[in-house]
């Protein structure tokens, strides 16, 4: 049976339990209605397990006969196990230029598909140098190539946006249930094939 001193003091526990009396659910689930708390204790202490108030607010309040130490460690677990899923939103960044060539196009599309795929947002930085930047034409076009080659698996959340000398695009990653079951070969093949496209027009 649990102690008092380990147990969580926002749930009343085994002798915490003070009101006359209690509506008694047993160990396996069943309901046995209304009983004297003493009566629950007893019960419980009989079986090998704790008293646990489940439902303070009913009138009267609600008990269950459980272990309530496993109780805690598996509530525990299960804390832990979301903890570890949750996961914070970065935003990770990555330049181009305006004349870049298709192995660099696809060496940086590759890395903006893995931030995505740890969700993590992609902030994608166009920068012009000198007569460049008289031709935000070409900048856009690359940034829509990009946006096509992850449409897949990340939506446009900003631009692009031309400040000054740099164009910038900000794509964010789609939930994994929306994204397509695609194979890595196609995904490679697909991006070859585009980023090509590129280098000729440039």
């Amino acid at each position: 049976m649990t102690t008092i001193g380990k147990q969580n003091k926002s749930v009343r526990v085994n002798e915490r339990i003070r009101v006359p009396q209690v509506r008694l659910i047993d160990e396996s689930g069943k309901m046995i209605g209304v009983v004297s708390t003493r009566q629950a204790l007893e019960m419980a202490r009989e079986r090998g397990y704790d008293l646990v108030e489940v439902s303070p607010g009913a009138d009267p309040p609600v008990c269950r006969i459980m272990d309530y130490g496993k109780y805690k460690y598996e509530q525990n677990k299960k804390a832990k196990r979301a903890k570890k899923k949750q996961h914070t939103m970065h935003v990770k960044e990555i330049k181009m230029r305006p004349k870049i060539e298709a192995h660099d196009y696809a060496f940086k599309l590759n890395h903006a598909r893995k931030f995505l795929e740890h969700n993590d947002k992609v902030k994608f930085h166009l920068i012009f140098r000198g007569r460049e930047v008289t031709h935000p034409d070409i900048g856009l076009r690359i940034l829509g190539k990009v946006a096509e080659d992850l449409a897949d698996i990340a939506n446009v959340e900003a631009g692009p946006k031309k400040e000054g000398m740099v164009m910038t695009m900000v794509l964010c990653p789609k939930p994994a249930a929306k994204r397509p079951k695609e194979k890595a070969t196609e995904v490679e093949d697909a991006t070859s094939q585009k980023s090509g496209a590129i280098e000729e027009k440039a």
